[in-house]
């Protein structure tokens, strides 16, 4: 594939990060990956550091990567619907199934199984290096099951993700908490996240470029372990849509999600973090009514929680 011209630039005082998104249009994170592989020159030079402070005046050589492949292949997967009309489709994403193809996995995922079904609007996003995620407005972690919407068009693509920018949805999941807070009642967590500073594949408290994160959270159920520890049930509101917002917002009160082996410990009574995307309310991207969908809690949660001795509150029976 031919690489893209290198384009020139003459630099503005800041961050070489900062600047050179800027200059490019291309987005920051995007920017940090092209930094990093060398591809950004300052007055002839490799920089790899995106942090790198740039006095104004020097010349900036921007080398993008060759355009990712967009060949996605269909695939006949089942998948259980939850909506469906000509805008838009919302499914019952199970866990251990990528959202949208990345670099490394690019079959079995849930664009894969939708474009086995339908037409999706072609689509590149450019915020994640090589990431094609057609009609995908939100995602879910692969080991995180439950509702997800997709645009079939790109105006309800537009839609909807206008929506989830303004926080016109309303998102409730449902999670085994290892550990209790001393609060009996709900707790709402104002606390930003951000890259965690060495390892680079886990988000924060704090970190690096921390975004603005909050989630209200509800114990349904509560009991002890039987190792000194209290097991909580409960539903969980993300106000906010951060990576990893509500794993990274219950390990920092103690109470790490069960199985979340990356913010806590595995666990041998479920082989992924107990967490589900059990409710999502949206406006229609046409209509404009609240569009209220509902994945029910799946079995190996369910039973998970019982497993550790726990018991459904009613409106989980």
């Amino acid at each position: 594939m031919n690489e893209p011209p290198t384009q020139q630039y003459a630099a503005s005082p800041g961050r070489l990060d900062a600047v050179a998104a800027e200059l490019t249009g291309q987005s920051r994170s995007q920017l940090t990956g092209w930094i990093a592989a060398g591809r950004v020159l300052v007055d002839g030079r490799p920089v790899t550091k995106a942090s790198f402070k740039l006095r104004g005046g020097e010349a900036l050589s921007v080398s993008p990567p060759p355009p990712a492949d967009l060949s996605v292949a269909p695939e006949d997967i089942p998948l259980e619907i939850l909506f469906e009309d000509e805008h838009l489709i919302a499914v019952n994403k199970p866990p251990g199934m990528v959202t949208h193809p990345a670099p490394g996995v690019t079959s079995g995922t849930l664009v894969n199984a939708l474009l086995g079904r339908m037409k999706l609007p072609e689509q590149q996003d450019f915020d994640s290096p090589a990431g094609y995620r057609p009609g995908i407005v939100h995602r879910l972690d692969k080991d995180t099951s439950g509702v997800i919407v997709v645009a079939k068009t790109v105006q309800a693509h537009a839609a909807l993700a206008a929506s989830f920018k303004a926080r016109e949805t309303r998102k409730i999941y449902l999670a085994i908490a290892a550990g209790e807070w001393k609060a009996e009642g709900p707790v709402n967590v104002d606390a930003p996240v951000g890259r965690h500073p060495v390892q680079r594949q886990k988000m924060t408290v704090g970190g690096a470029h921390p975004r603005e994160a909050q989630t209200r959270f509800v114990p349904l159920s509560r009991h002890p372990d039987g190792h000194g520890r209290t097991l909580t049930l409960v539903r969980c509101e993300p106000r906010t849509g951060r990576t990893h917002q509500i794993r990274v917002h219950l390990a920092h009160l103690g109470s790490p999600i069960v199985g979340d082996a990356v913010y806590g410990r595995a666990s041998e009574t479920i082989p992924r973090q107990a967490l589900h995307a059990w409710q999502l309310t949206v406006p229609h991207p046409v209509t404009r009514e609240p569009l209220q969908l509902v994945a029910p809690p799946p079995d190996d949660l369910l039973e998970a929680w019982v497993a550790l001795g726990g018991t459904l509150p009613a409106e989980l029976r």
